[in-house]
């Protein structure tokens, strides 16, 4: 796993190859923060990092400025390398790793009083409600007004009629759909 940009530009954490994770590649990676720049400031911001798998997305948002980061993992093995990453960077008090069930945590998100400028959503692609990761996710009240949810996930999948879809990104096999709590700027 690399990181591609910001304070931790080009540190490199070896992923265990007992791991059965899919992280987004290096290229899609690059391309999506590319991207993101122009919907969001990264810097102080509060993140949600759902599906963290190898935790590549969160330990980037760290890097590029956010101020919080919480990733959100099933397996206890990935929990941990995730730890281990955040505290040999030490981020321990930037990036809270949390073995959970994503689906219990939208549910239980009417009595979260966190809000997240920013949710990254990568399931496995094999997950049957990946089809409707987006609403639930939209309708939790987990993110603030003038948010950005981006949804990773296999090409059959068109989100584009679902409200506050702003755009779908396609890198190779990788594609993410864009939703944005805000209004246009018309430039």
């Amino acid at each position: 796993m690399r990181i591609i940009g910001g304070k931790y530009k080009r540190r490199r954490f070896d992923v265990p190859k007992s791991f059965n994770a899919r992280p987004t590649t290096d290229f899609a990676k690059e391309n999506l923060f590319n991207v993101l720049q122009h919907y969001i400031d990264l810097e102080g911001i509060t993140a949600l990092d759902l599906f963290s798998g190898t935790g590549s997305i969160s330990v980037e948002l760290l890097s590029r400025g956010a101020s919080r980061v919480v990733a959100l993992e099933q397996r206890r093995e990935h929990a941990t390398f995730i730890h281990s990453v955040a505290k040999e960077l030490g981020e321990e008090k930037h990036l809270q790793v949390l073995q959970a069930d994503v689906f219990r945590f939208i549910r239980g998100a009417k009595s979260q009083s966190s809000l997240y400028d920013f949710i990254f959503a990568d399931p496995p692609y094999k997950l049957s409600e990946i089809a409707v990761l987006p609403e639930l996710i939209l309708s939790s009240g987990l993110l603030k007004p003038d948010g950005l949810l981006v949804v990773e996930h296999p090409q059959q999948y068109d989100f584009s009629a679902l409200p506050h879809f702003a755009e779908r990104r396609v890198y190779g096999s990788v594609n993410f759909s864009l939703f944005f709590l805000g209004e246009e700027s018309s430039e």
